[in-house]
């Protein structure tokens, strides 16, 4: 397998984990972050996080803050991969509602 099948596998399992991460699970995202402490995460829901025990606790706190969503699809801006390094640039259309809060047409979310 070369590293860019490596690469379109991993993407292909991150956007299975995204449709359960805009239900409110977190688990399979976090299952395909390093777990190392010179990981970092930087998310539109608050600052960027350093070292797996921020990473963990922020894509948590991320997913928790969603319900009833979906993954609507994933446009591919640029990716890169050899051996050694691999870079994927990609914008994510998901769609779902906040938690915590009542369902109304205003409550719905739209990300890309």
């Amino acid at each position: 397998m070369s590293a860019a099948d490596d690469v379109d596998e991993l993407i292909e399992l991150y956007q299975l984990g995204l449709d359960n991460f805009m239900k409110g699970n977190p688990e399979p995202v976090k299952e395909l972050f390093s777990h190392r402490e010179d990981v970092t995460l930087a998310n539109p829901l608050g600052p960027p996080a350093h070292g797996w025990d921020e990473v963990g606790a922020t894509i948590e706190h991320a997913a928790s803050q969603f319900r009833d969503g979906r993954l609507v699809g994933v446009e591919i801006v640029e990716k890169h991969a050899t051996p050694e390094f691999a870079y994927t640039l990609w914008l994510e259309h998901a769609e779902g509602k906040l938690s915590g809060r009542r369902t109304s047409p205003r409550s719905l979310l739209r990300l890309r």
